[in-house]
């Protein structure tokens, strides 16, 4: 099994959804985060003064999902998610050893 952690832009988050849930991925994590890269933030102005926003809003979202889903995910977020417009985001896979549902104790695959 593979986590897949995506982060994308807000306003992308309800077709990343839809169209991962079109191929059969339902559950996710979805978290409000804020961070920078080579976008590094922006100036803004209030009340007359102006300053620097150093953290854009994010959303990221957290997948578990079986090996054989891994790539189709990965397309699906990467063309949904894509506006070609510098903070589209980044997306980091790595391996699960194990998962265990709290309510039943089903691990791994069934718990998933």
């Amino acid at each position: 099994m593979k986590k897949v952690e995506a982060i994308i832009k807000p306003f992308k988050l309800d077709d990343v959804r839809e169209s991962l849930a079109e191929i059969g991925i339902t559950g996710m994590t979805v978290s409000e985060v804020k961070g920078f890269g080579r976008q590094k933030g922006h100036t803004e102005l209030y009340r007359g003064a102006e300053y620097m926003v150093d953290f854009l809003p994010k959303v990221k979202i957290e997948l578990v999902i079986q090996d054989d889903l891994l790539e189709r995910a990965i397309d699906v977020i990467v063309d949904t998610a894509r506006t070609g417009k510098i903070g589209d985001g980044k997306i980091f896979v790595t391996d699960v050893e194990r998962v265990i549902r709290i309510r039943t104790g089903e691990e791994n695959d069934e718990a998933v």
